[in-house]
């Protein structure tokens, strides 16, 4: 790889999807992207200030319990259940897929991961097919956003 801002981007949930069924280990963090990550390859608990060992990422494997249903839900689940956070974040917030290991949990139980290799950034159509697919699902569901209040 050349550069981490020169990764590939997935365009569908179909595209994501498929490559979440093929691989085991991917993650999908919100962030300015790889080359503003790697040089610390760690994140800060906005709450305390504190330094975390390891870049804070949302697992995408899909677990058992899952079953046999679709990868597409799992996978629209996972990034709808994080979409508010371009908005909360500000400018250049985007999703991007990655491998590493983990090397703890964050206050929000999230992996913490470390040797983080970026794969692909996920385009903001995805994000948008998510949504689609979380709304015709017969329960209401919000995002994980917290509100002040």
């Amino acid at each position: 790889m050349s550069a981490p801002e020169d990764l590939p981007v997935v365009h569908s949930l179909t595209g994501l999807a498929t490559l979440v069924g093929r691989h085991t280990g991917l993650y999908v963090r919100w962030s300015r992207g790889p080359a503003t990550d790697l040089g610390a390859t760690s994140s800060v608990d906005e709450l305390t200030g504190v330094r975390m060992p390891g870049l804070s990422a949302n697992p995408l494997d899909v677990e058992d319990w899952w079953q046999d249903r679709s990868v597409e839900l799992w996978v629209a689940r996972r990034l709808y259940d994080y979409a508010h956070l371009p908005h909360d974040k500000g400018p250049g917030v985007r999703p991007w897929v990655l491998t590493g290991r983990e090397t703890g949990r964050g206050p929000d139980n999230e992996p913490l991961v470390v040797d983080v290799r970026p794969l692909c950034w996920i385009d903001a159509e995805v994000i948008d097919a998510a949504r689609e697919e979380v709304s015709r699902q017969e329960a209401r569901w919000g995002t994980l956003r917290r509100s002040g209040g």
